[in-house]
């Protein structure tokens, strides 16, 4: 029973502490209690994550401004939406939500941005975690009228006299159907019913002078359709439930194996019911083989799953917020600053020789203070380079063993790995300290994984 609550908390939230998997064990309580009480902790809509504002400039203080002037403001922006990073993450760790800020990581992967503005950043990050357990309808018109989406993918540019196909083309590429299941005539007619969707300001903004009202053909439908149109009937096609379903099921269930009959089921169900995306999630977790052993501990933790999962673990506290951006950005996962539009690829792609590596040293690292001294991935098409600071490669965090040590050694390994197995614990039973041994334990390759 422990390690399907283990399970639970994993693949749909950060990890259980040792104290609250000791609590359950206390009552007894059954499995589709908890799975209840788990997603009625992510009911309420969260507070939106507001960085101090500072001198982080709007966009209508950047008009007019010196190229160099506005170089040194924007600057400040940037370093304001890394602020916004750390508040993210830290709400990661200490949020009872822990559903919807899971999916607001999965979300923020799915309709990937990378905001330059710090007003845009907010905007976009809280639509993400106010419509991550709605209606997926809601959270894609939602997305497309966000700032940061607009400027990202063009749509700025996009004008009844010149259409730019970026944004329509990433829409249903990326963010709706999937490859395969629209022509390029589709994408000319959505870009045309996508014109005039900008940004004024700080603002999203409808500029009808620069909308194309004419006839369009899109998916074998005529009309004057527009942007709100192009979304509905999207939805229309079954073709759009399975590609998000399918990916949620990867996501959640497992990334390796994907059952296609039960993804077309979920499917079925997730358009029938306009894409309740909460109704979704409780088929999921509530069902038998989402706790089948082929599911479990079969997923490889993502950079950001890595990290907050030992904080949850260990209690962990960074004593410098500028470690956590260090350590996100040698592990491959900085958020907010996704690699491309397509987002992080995932799965296998989050290990290579550098990566696990830093994954082995790390526990060993922050238990100790050492200096790292591995170098970080590419980024992509985004530039994060200065935080890899040489002040920052000292780890500074402290612990909070009290958990771990109630639990006792006997039970370290089931708690911390999903897959134990002997040969593992035979190679660390010289280990007499509870601390040292949890800490050799997530020094292993077996911790990677969920």
């Amino acid at each position: 029973m422990s390690q399907e609550i283990q399970h639970l908390y994993l693949r749909a939230g950060w990890g259980i502490a040792p104290d609250l998997i000791l609590s359950f064990e206390n009552q007894n309580l059954k499995r589709t209690e908890i799975v209840k009480q788990f997603l009625k902790a992510s009911a309420l809509p969260p507070a939106p994550l507001l960085v101090e504002e500072g001198d982080a400039p709007t966009l209508k203080e950047v008009a007019g401004l010196s190229k160099e002037e506005r170089r040194k403001l924007l600057g400040k922006s940037q370093k304001a939406v890394r602020e916004l990073n750390v508040l993210w993450y830290n709400e990661m760790c200490k949020t009872k939500a822990d559903l919807r800020e899971k999916m607001g990581l999965f979300w923020h992967g799915h309709f990937a941005c990378h905001p330059r503005n710090i007003y845009h950043a907010q905007k976009y990050l809280h639509v993400l975690r106010t419509h991550a357990l709605g209606k997926f309808g809601d959270l894609v018109l939602a997305i497309a009228q966000t700032p940061a989406m607009l400027l990202f993918l063009n749509n700025q540019q996009n004008r009844k006299l010149s259409p730019n196909e970026n944004f329509a083309r990433e829409l249903m590429e990326l963010f709706m159907l999937g490859r395969g299941n629209y022509t390029e005539r589709d994408i000319k007619a959505s870009a045309s019913a996508f014109t005039g969707w900008g940004v004024e300001g700080d603002d999203y903004i409808f500029r009808k002078r620069l909308h194309d009202e004419g006839e369009k053909t899109f998916m074998g439908k005529t009309g004057n359709w527009n942007g709100e149109d192009i979304i509905r009937i999207i939805l229309e096609k079954p073709e759009t439930a399975q590609f998000i379903v399918r990916k949620i099921y990867r996501f959640l269930v497992n990334e390796h194996t994907p059952d296609e009959s039960k993804i077309k089921q979920l499917a079925q169900k997730f358009q029938a019911t306009g894409y309740d995306i909460s109704a979704l999630l409780e088929d999921i977790l509530n069902a038998e083989w989402f706790y089948d052993k082929t599911n479990i501990g079969a997923k490889i933790k993502s950079p950001i799953e890595l990290l907050v999962g030992m904080q949850r673990q260990f209690g962990l506290e960074f004593a410098e917020a500028k470690s956590l951006l260090f350590v996100q950005k040698v592990l491959g996962q900085v958020l907010l600053f996704p690699p491309n539009v397509a987002g992080w690829a995932g799965g296998r792609n989050w290990i290579d020789s550098s990566s696990l590596l830093f994954r082995l040293q790390l526990p060993q690292a922050i238990y100790q203070a050492q200096e790292i001294s591995i170098t970080s991935k590419d980024d992509g098409d985004v530039n994060t380079a200065d935080l890899v600071d040489k002040r920052l490669r000292r780890l500074q965090v402290s612990f909070q063993w009290e958990g771990i040590e109630k639990l006792g050694k006997n039970r370290l390994f089931d708690y911390l790995l999903q897959k134990p197995n002997t040969t593992l614990k035979n190679a660390l039973a010289p280990l007499q300290s509870v601390r040292e041994l949890a800490i050799a334990i997530c020094a292993t390759p077996e911790y990677q994984l969920m």
